[in-house]
């Protein structure tokens, strides 16, 4: 899931729970932590021998908060991948980049373009399937398909580059 924090974005994944002892990756980066939930949102964490007790207070929609630790306030802004789909479905009108980036982790299901294409506005560039669901992944400008990343089949991560696209000036 991608997490905002002030104007950091974190990629966050959860590896396993078993008990309080979580393990978890940031930004690719492992941690090993153990979490003891207390009460009003509050809870101790113990990373590498240091104890940290910090708040958690929900703001409206139950997916941000407010994260007091130490002496320090942050605002968390928890992005999960229905909110993502939706940011990068609204995103995609408008201009074009030069690539077609994978919004969330996902299968590729079908690639109905090749090398050398010219792709029109609305164009279908790739097809991927996360969470059950298959979106079309649609091109916003006139283009040409420079390189094509992945295959069919091909599971694929957050943020991964599928396709390198020359934008047609116009």
């Amino acid at each position: 899931m991608e997490i905002h924090i002030g104007d950091r974005v974190a990629d966050v994944e959860l590896i396993s729970k078993e008990g309080n002892k979580v393990q978890l990756s940031i930004d690719g980066t492992p941690y090993d932590v153990d979490i003891v939930m207390a009460e009003n949102g509050n809870c101790s964490v113990l990373h590498e021998g240091n104890s940290f007790n910090v708040e958690f207070i929900r703001n409206e929609g139950g997916k941000k908060y407010d994260i007091n630790i130490l002496n320090r306030s942050y605002v968390v802004d928890i992005v999960d991948t229905q909110a993502k789909y939706l940011r990068m479905k609204r995103g995609s009108e408008e201009k074009q980049d030069d690539k077609l980036v994978a919004p969330m982790p996902g299968k590729v299901v079908k690639i109905p373009v090749q090398v050398g294409d010219r792709l029109a506005a609305g164009d279908t560039a790739i097809v991927l399937e996360a969470m059950k669901m298959q979106s079309n992944y649609k091109v916003s400008s006139d283009c040409v398909v420079k390189e094509i990343l992945v295959n069919e089949g091909d599971t694929v991560k957050a943020n991964q580059v599928l396709i390198m696209l020359d934008i047609i000036q116009g």
